[in-house]
């Protein structure tokens, strides 16, 4: 990722470029062209993400009391084809398709959050646990069918997860009663942030889950904002 300038962006009702990369709809599929050079080893990221989305969801939701932080679960179940020229490789399966926005840096509102989308049956499983500064923050268990409806769940009881092995993130998420919740893989660990699979049990399911952790007390400190520049350069222009 680089930050850029705002002579970088455009966006217009259903495209948004940002540099040489740019997202735009086709019919009903969103159509991301990623041309970027990674970090912090410069290497060339070329390729191409279609979205497929089952249905679009209306509904977003406030995360914190002054409902200054809002997160829209724009395609809660998708189909998502990936196929890049560099590196080469392709792929597809399921995905999911999301939006946050703010009012104010996150670091004001929250200490961090656990977040989490399981593939169920015929459905998805989002969990979102934030930990608020006011101590006001949203938990949120949410089923979204096929069409994109939600509907609230009953989340089972917070279980705790191995911290991550390198930079030493605290993880949880939630597990039925009487079943256990484990790292299946960590994705990424960084100096304030973790993606993991996970493995647990929902709605009288195994499922597995893509799993966020975010330390917002650890992004606040500064020798990993000293950190930041390396790993997402910016280009102020």
């Amino acid at each position: 990722m680089t930050e850029r300038g705002r002579n970088e962006l455009e966006r217009t009702a259903d495209s948004l470029t940002i540099g040489p990369s740019t997202l735009h709809w086709e019919g009903d599929a969103l159509v991301i062209d990623i041309d970027e050079i990674g970090a912090p080893i410069p290497s060339r990221l070329r390729g191409q993400v279609r979205v497929y989305p089952a249905a679009v969801n209306g509904r977003d939701f406030a995360l914190d009391s002054a409902e200054r932080h809002r997160w829209w679960p724009i395609a809660p179940i998708s189909r998502v084809e990936a196929n890049f020229d560099n590196p080469k490789l392709s792929w597809s399966g399921a995905g999911y398709l999301d939006s946050n926005r703010g009012s104010e840096p996150l670091e004001q509102a929250f200490q961090g959050w656990d977040w989490s989308r399981a593939e169920l049956k015929d459905s998805a499983a989002i969990l979102y646990d934030t930990r608020a500064r006011d101590a006001q923050g949203a938990s949120l268990a949410l089923r979204f069918d096929a069409q994109g409806r939600a509907e609230d769940f009953e989340p089972p009881p917070r279980v705790p997860l191995p911290t991550t092995s390198v930079w030493r993130i605290g993880r949880g998420t939630q597990c039925e009663p009487g079943h256990e919740a484990k790292v299946i893989d960590t994705l990424e660990d960084t100096p304030f942030y973790a993606r993991s699979v996970v493995e647990t049990r929902l709605l009288g399911q195994k499922a597995h889950s893509v799993h966020e952790s975010l330390c917002l007390d650890r992004f606040s400190s500064g020798w990993v904002k000293v950190l930041l520049p390396f790993r997402m350069p910016r280009i102020s222009r």
